[in-house]
């Protein structure tokens, strides 16, 4: 893995010559982000070695290297996902590359299903922190410890200090925010009824297909994390026959321009 992470950065590092501090990790229909971005270097995923190619709509699959007010950012341009077909290696790979570019805070987002009673759809929900359902742990093996340590601490998977900056940023901006604790589970189904009455019942606020795999790597290389979720749509007896990917993407757009204007301030100010 090590010798496979350099040479991607190598190759990364002669096409751009661009040190990133900040990672941005975009789901599923959040990609119009790149928009906030003044845009140096783009390198399409199948350009770049030993990356992995994201197979889903609304995941474009390319790294976008530029600025934002001077705040040098690398973006993903869609995430890959162990239903794809990816072990969880794959899935974490450019986490571990953005490590290794020199990126010191990872912001993660996705699209999720919001089984809290107070949420609707549209909401954005700061995750506070998770539960991992996901059938491989993708720190599984043998550990290196240029990577980071055998046993993690995932006291605070998400960092404190950038989930109070987004609250205050939110009360400056008359960003409406929720907070909640976001759960994986592998799909690439949609929750049943039944399952979505389990997310509940274990403590979880929303769900999901992503994002957990990439903070524990993140957090393996003691990076600093924030991760964002858009409910887009409700598991609950009223609304589940309406869930489908084309909604929810339709949801993910219409909350996009909040989440936008979220991280872009909050990568100015942290």
């Amino acid at each position: 893995m090590w010798e496979k992470v350099q040479e991607t950065v190598n190759f990364i590092q002669e096409k751009t010559n661009f040190i990133p501090e900040y990672g941005v990790i975009l789901g599923s229909g959040l990609g119009g982000f790149t928009e906030d971005i003044t845009i140096e270097y783009v390198l399409d995923y199948s350009a770049i070695p030993n990356f992995p190619v994201s197979t889903v709509q609304g995941h474009k699959g390319a790294l976008v290297f530029g600025q934002i007010q001077g705040k040098k950012v690398v973006a993903m341009q869609g995430r890959f996902h162990y239903y794809e077909g990816y072990d969880m290696k794959q899935v974490t790979f450019p986490v571990r590359v953005m490590k290794s570019l020199g990126v010191q805070k990872l912001i993660v987002s996705n699209a999720s299903g919001g089984v809290n009673p107070l949420y609707k759809v549209g909401d954005v929900v700061v995750i506070t922190d998770h539960i991992n359902m996901l059938p491989e742990h993708p720190l599984r093996g043998y550990n290196d410890e240029r990577f980071g340590p055998r046993f993690v601490n995932m006291s605070a998977p998400y960092s404190l200090a950038m989930i109070d900056e987004a609250f205050a940023l939110a009360k400056e901006w008359n960003i409406v925010l929720q907070k909640g604790i976001y759960l994986a589970l592998q799909g690439p189904t949609f929750e049943t009824l039944a399952e979505y009455k389990m997310v509940k019942a274990m403590g979880a606020d929303c769900v999901g297909m992503s994002t957990v795999p990439e903070v524990i790597v993140a957090r393996h290389m003691d990076m600093e994390c924030f991760g964002i979720s858009v409910i887009t749509d409700i598991g609950d007896e009223a609304n589940i026959d309406e869930v489908n990917h084309e909604e929810v993407l339709e949801a993910a757009k219409k909350a996009e321009p909040q989440v936008r204007n979220l991280i872009k301030n909050l990568i100015i100010r942290s």
